[in-house]
């Protein structure tokens, strides 16, 4: 619907896109027919590398237009500001991993590069002569994300040290910031940020040449689509101005990559012999690997429906009482490189698609842990995580070289996503700095924490209080500090909050809106069974509302529904939980989580909820021959305090709630599951999930929601 107004230009599109894949399919197949009988190619591309790159970007559409809308009623409004946009510079860096068969490679790459050329328009400009008003007007432009990242595949064949390849992809960035338009008069027009609800993308092709045993310099060409940024200039007086510039580059750069083979493994690393891994009962034995990198991905895709269900009203955020279905897919790459011993560099870049049920709005224990604040209905692309990790080992003795099976002085770390593999002191302090997310570190349980692989909804994978920094996607930038001893471990964190609470960016000055958090966790053994028992507290210290004031300010203004933006001033918001663990008998183990928060203030970056109790069991396959299958079950109770059901009741939106009306109830959930293996890495989950006072509505429900899960992974 949103492209049936102009369809020749869509047409003509895609024309040429197509023309464009033709031309970079024709210049690479010509060689397959003589590959079967190419000589085995010198250099070998398998493996991980890293690179820089220098080159231009070439803009195509260099033309600005603002285009009158709403209160204007004639194009004679229509403005045309000179284009600063040019040819300009782009440098960056880049990752990626091949295989390898024969003269065939085939692998992805991900990449961040700056591209400076494209400039929004900035200054004085005259209006043109037909124009009935001021003769002039000024565009005050914040600054653009004048850069593009990307994850791409490859694929191309070697000869010799050269490597043909083309390449494509999901790409990122390109978006314009916010702007103010202003005439002679005053009269001033403001518009957020360029949004764009079509996917961007990087297709192209070059030539890599290895020039010395782990050095490659490459010639590359790249059509960067970052798509139609649109941005709409509002005057709040229903007059309307509409900014649409088509963002699409070509870009030709050289670079250098270096190649870390293959083998994964440390040169010279120290490797242990046949040892007992922790927590097998003894009875396995393998080598102990001391990884150099560690690459990982997956892929999940969720469908999740709700059919009709009982309620006296829909409101405009609610579930639809009809019934709804939606479906999302995310897609990671888990890239690890161990720097020097004990520190390591973490790279974690996603690409999404779909949405969440009524995407995220509905619930408090919202049914699905993988979805996004903000569903697109195009794939997009994100640096989810970027962190430096450094262990430090505690082992007095200094002895690295004693038996691994005497005593308990080290144990090893597997090679899994954003872990290195490799021995490491049992007491350690470990030290994580970057862009991560607060669950990575805190909140853990082995029977309730992945969505990916475990159970879907909010309620069972964290503590439902913890009100914890995070932006949309729930990462952000922070410091954990973690003290592990033999019974016991002790972390602690700052964390960024987000610039406005629940928003997409994260705040970028230090600690001017921030929370700290620290968890005090002790492991034991009850009647032979191992269990651990974890009490967190934290505090949210930033810019954010107290409900009553909202309610007020509503109430004096005459402006139901409250609002909480006005409301908003420095608030400090303490919360805490305990989180246990439990291992009942092999394969079954039972998880209890119990959480509040000061239910006063509005909730800043999680979820609807000041209070949860919630608890279950997960069951191993093995318990009935099937090692890859799991089934779970578990329950919650969840509440809200009475300044939150005052503000809900009248009209004030929430996280995931906007029923317009409240009848209080606590929401209730229970959720099951089974997980269906086929082998470690690929598995099929049918999950099934009840609410009772939907988004603590006791006028809306029960609701049943059905999903299935698709998973993927190496």
């Amino acid at each position: 619907m949103r492209y049936s107004q102009r369809p020749s230009v869509t047409i003509g599109r895609s024309s040429r896109k197509r023309r464009l894949l033709a031309v970079l399919l024709a210049f690479l197949f010509p060689f397959a027919a003589w590959a079967e009988d190419a000589p085995p190619p010198v250099f070998n591309w398998a493996g991980l590398y890293l690179g820089a790159s220098f080159g231009a970007g070439f803009p195509l559409h260099r033309g600005e237009r603002l285009q009158a809308g709403s209160g204007f009623g004639s194009p004679v409004f229509d403005l045309y500001p000179a284009s600063e946009t040019r040819t300009g510079v782009t440098v960056g860096a880049q990752a990626g991993y091949n295989w390898q068969h024969g003269p065939w490679v085939w692998g992805f790459e991900t990449e961040l590069a700056l591209l400076d050329g494209r400039q929004p328009p900035n200054g004085l400009f005259a209006t043109s002569p037909a124009y009935p008003g001021a003769p002039i007007f000024t565009l005050n432009p914040s600054p653009a994300a004048k850069f593009f990242a990307s994850v791409r595949g490859r694929l191309g064949i070697s000869y010799d040290r050269a490597l043909l390849y083309l390449t494509g992809g999901v790409a990122a960035g390109g978006e314009r910031g916010a702007a103010t338009l202003s005439f002679g008069g005053g009269n001033d027009f403001a518009a957020n940020w360029s949004q764009s609800s079509r996917m961007k993308y990087i297709i192209g092709g070059g030539l890599e040449y290895a020039f010395a045993a782990d050095w490659s310099a490459r010639a590359e060409y790249l059509f960067l689509s970052q798509s139609l940024n649109t941005q709409t200039f509002d005057n709040g007086s229903f007059f309307l101005y509409h900014s649409r510039i088509r963002n699409e580059n070509h870009i030709l750069r050289f670079g250098l990559n270096y190649h870390f083979g293959e083998s994964d493994r440390i040169p010279g690393a120290l490797e242990y012999g046949p040892h007992r891994n922790v927590g097998d009962g003894g009875d396995k034995e393998d080598d102990v690997k001391t990884e150099r990198y560690s690459v990982h991905a997956q892929t999940v895709s969720v469908v999740q429906g709700l059919p009709r269900f009982p309620a006296k009203y829909d409101g405009p955020g609610s579930f639809p009482s009809r019934g709804i279905c939606n479906a999302l897919t995310q897609n990671n790459l888990f890239l690890g490189l161990r720097l020097w011993e004990g520190g390591a560099v973490y790279l974690n870049p996603e690409v999404d698609e779909g949405f969440g049920p009524h995407n995220a709005l509905g619930a408090a224990a919202y049914p699905n842990g993988i979805a996004q604040k903000l569903g697109r209905a195009a794939p997009y692309m994100r640096f989810q995580r970027y962190f430096l990790r450094e262990i430090i080992g505690l082992d007095t003795d200094g002895d690295r070289t004693h038996d691994p099976d005497e005593g308990s002085r080290s144990e090893v770390l597997e090679s899994v996503q954003n872990q290195v593999s490799g021995r490491v002191d049992k007491d350690r302090i470990i030290i994580t700095l970057g862009k991560f997310a607060v669950g990575d570190v805190f909140d853990d349980n082995i029977y309730a924490h992945d969505p990916t692989t475990g159970f879907l909804n909010f309620a069972f994978n964290s503590l439902g209080a913890f009100d914890y920094a995070a932006d949309a996607w729930g990462y952000t930038h922070g410091l954990a500090v973690e003290w592990k001893q033999n019974w016991w471990t002790l972390r602690g964190g700052v964390f960024q909050l987000s610039s406005i609470p629940n928003g997409p960016f994260i705040e970028q000055e230090l600690f001017r809106q921030y929370m700290g958090v620290t968890e005090l966790e002790a492991r034991y053994e009850m009647l032979g069974q191992p269990g651990a028992i974890k009490f967190l507290l934290f505090g949210d210290n930033g810019r954010f509302a107290k409900y009553q004031d909202a309610i007020n300010l509503a109430l004096v203004n005459g402006t139901l529904p409250p609002d909480l933006e006005p409301a908003r001033r420095r608030h400090f918001k303490p919360g805490g939980g305990v989180n246990i663990k439990q291992q009942i008998v092999e394969n079954l183990g039972f998880f209890l989580r119990a959480s509040m928060s000061d239910g006063r203030y509005e909730i800043v970056d999680y979820t609807d909820l000041d209070r949860q109790l919630s608890m279950g069991l997960v069951a191993d396959g093995a318990a009935w021959g099937r090692e890859d299958d799991e089934i779970g079950v578990a329950g919650a109770l969840s509440g809200i305090t009475g300044d939150h059901v005052a503000y809900l009741g009248l009209g004030g939106r929430g996280v995931f709630i906007y029923d317009g009306a409240l009848t209080y109830g606590g929401e209730k959930n229970l959720e099951a599951y089974y997980k269906l293996g086929f082998g470690r890495n690929i598995d099929t989950t049918f999950d099934y999930q009840l609410f009772v006072n939907l988004a603590h509505n006791s006028a809306r429900g029960p609701v049943n929601v059905f999903g299935l899960r698709l998973r993927a992974a190496f």
